[in-house]
């Protein structure tokens, strides 16, 4: 999930700067990727991959 949404950010990102959209500081198109990194980073490190279910063992 958090690999998507780092997806979608950094396609964002690529139109803010493709499109040369001026934006506050807050949202610039380096900030913005750079949220992406953070989730994608997250991802890879297993955080929000899914849920881990409890197995039985009989």
């Amino acid at each position: 999930m958090l690999a998507i949404v780092a997806a979608v950010l950094f396609f964002i990102s690529f139109l803010i700067n493709a499109a040369e959209i001026t934006t506050n500081h807050v949202f610039s198109s380096g900030n913005v990727m750079l949220l992406g990194l953070v989730l994608l980073a997250l991802h890879v490190a297993g955080i929000g991959s899914g849920w881990a279910g409890r197995t039985r063992r009989r």
